[in-house]
């Protein structure tokens, strides 16, 4: 079975989005560079510099499944039905919304996070399964089934917002020394949970 990854753009205070939900002060990374790097989706097409391009393309090319919850899914509005990774995306909600499932899309709902994870599971098979909102990635920690946290750090200090890891039930949580790539505007750092 594939990887359980979680990976977010995080202030250096620790915050995932601003307190009204925004990112634009996280994804500038995204777009500050001149290597192209295209999506499985046309639509995003992203420039970074070449260091970034070295993280980036490996993770969108590893991705077989991505679980996100409700909120994120309808902030992107679903992301028009196509993630940029390419992969099936797999929502944890209470409710699914209107006009979905859609087949037009690989993308469908579970009322809790385990079921969810099982299914992306089987869907990406040795591919890696992301994790793209704190409150999943905390629940995975708490359970033990997460094997790596991917950080985007970015040098910003939001103040407050969405914190990435602030409800982390079950600690210490311990991680191995970080793999870093040094980019411009952004330092990715990727950790092994150690068990």
């Amino acid at each position: 079975m594939g990887r359980v990854v979680a990976a977010l753009s995080m202030s250096l205070d620790g915050f995932v989005a601003d307190e009204h939900d925004g990112v634009a002060e996280l994804f500038g990374w995204y777009q500050n560079g001149d290597v192209e790097v295209p999506s499985a989706d046309p639509r995003w097409i992203f420039h970074v510099t070449e260091a970034s391009a070295g993280f980036l393309r490996p993770a969108l090319a590893s991705a077989g499944a991505l679980i996100c919850g409700r909120r994120l899914f309808d902030h992107t509005d679903g992301w028009g039905g196509r993630h940029p990774a390419g992969c099936p995306v797999f929502v944890v909600s209470h409710s699914v919304p209107g006009g979905w499932p859609r087949d037009d899309s690989e993308t469908s709902f579970f009322t809790d996070a385990i079921s969810a994870l099982e299914a992306a599971q089987k869907t990406a098979g040795e591919r890696v399964v992301s994790v793209s909102t704190p409150t999943l990635t905390q629940q995975y920690l708490d359970a033990g089934l997460l094997d790596e946290l991917t950080v985007s750090l970015v040098p910003v200090l939001l103040g407050t917002g969405t914190s990435f890891f602030g409800d982390q039930v079950v600690t210490p949580v311990r991680l191995s020394d970080p793999r870093v790539i040094e980019g411009r505007g952004v330092t990715h750092l990727t950790y092994r949970v150690l068990r």
